[in-house]
């Protein structure tokens, strides 16, 4: 497969790798981004892919609570104008106090909004508007108590990012400052648990091919069971405080895990969301130059 400098430019911006180390990984991978940026670990060149640098689209996420539900609702737009319109941002957080009274997408589309579905009244803000708005997605949330944070707030319960956390147990304000925690460092999962297996499993190849690598170019090699029973252990163990809340050291007071912060707190975070504008969508780039020659072309 062609190596093309496109190729090589996302894969450094994703990784942080140099020009070079960039091109081999996708050469001896034939071009898989995926495998390349594990090649480009395994030979300590670079961290895990930064995938929040390829979120593109624009729109608002927004939050609610009511008694112990939290709902999180994304709706997305063609440019940033047009979140910051106050049309709009009525429009979402409509939207959003809908979700609260129903469970899944499809319902959401179908709810009435001041004698109208959401589905036609989000197609009436479109002639309205002029850009193309898509109701994305729903995630909702319970607990004794559930507390809410939006990130980059563009008014109250809207923003770029917004966090729902659900608590066992009553929040005396912990809960505001777990979601915040969550915003900043967007775990995977609550625990090691609902950590996706696949994820997990490689994670593990990528530490295991590393300390094979290192072992073998060391002066003094370590015994096979030094490197299978303690170091790619440990290595497992550091990725899962990385990765999980309940391991992450909190932002508030890193002497403690989160874990530790929320049962000081009298309580037990039982599930959370996190929900980013764009995130997973790739937009697509286009030449200016070769965009206006295409308008004038007609």
């Amino acid at each position: 497969m062609a190596i093309t400098a496109s190729m090589v430019k996302e894969l450094r911006e994703s990784t942080g790798a140099g020009m070079m180390d960039a091109k081999k990984a996708l050469t001896e991978t034939n071009g898989d981004m995926e495998a390349a940026v594990d090649w480009l670990r395994t030979k300590g060149l670079a961290k895990a892919a930064k995938k929040a640098g390829r979120v593109a689209a624009e729109g608002l996420v927004g939050v609610a609570v009511e008694g112990g539900k939290g709902v999180a609702v994304e709706v997305n737009s063609e440019t940033d104008f047009v979140a910051k319109n106050a049309d709009f941002q009525a429009l979402v957080r409509s939207i959003t106090g809908a979700a609260l009274n129903v469970s899944d997408l499809e319902a959401l589309r179908a709810a009435d909004l001041g004698g109208k579905s959401v589905e036609d009244t989000l197609n009436g803000a479109i002639a309205t508007i002029g850009e193309n708005l898509t109701l994305r997605r729903m995630a909702t949330i319970d607990g004794d108590a559930v507390a809410a944070y939006v990130h980059n707030a563009a008014a109250d319960g809207l923003g770029k990012i917004g966090v729902l956390v659900a608590l066992k147990g009553t929040d005396n304000g912990i809960g505001k400052q777990l979601a915040m925690h969550i915003a900043a460092s967007s775990p995977m999962a609550l625990g090691e648990a609902d950590l996706d297996p696949e994820v997990l499993e490689r994670e593990r190849e990528v530490q295991t091919q590393k300390a094979l690598d290192e072992n073998a170019s060391a002066a003094k090699p370590k015994p096979d069971a030094v490197i299978h029973n303690n170091i790619i252990p440990g290595r497992m163990k550091k990725f899962l405080e990385e990765v999980t809340l309940l391991g992450q050291k909190f932002v508030i007071n890193p002497d403690l895990t989160v874990e530790q912060a929320a049962k000081e707190a009298g309580v037990e975070i039982t599930g959370f969301i996190r929900m980013a504008v764009g995130e997973g969508i790739e937009k697509k780039q286009e030449d200016f130059a070769a965009e206006v020659a295409k308008t004038l072309a007609g």
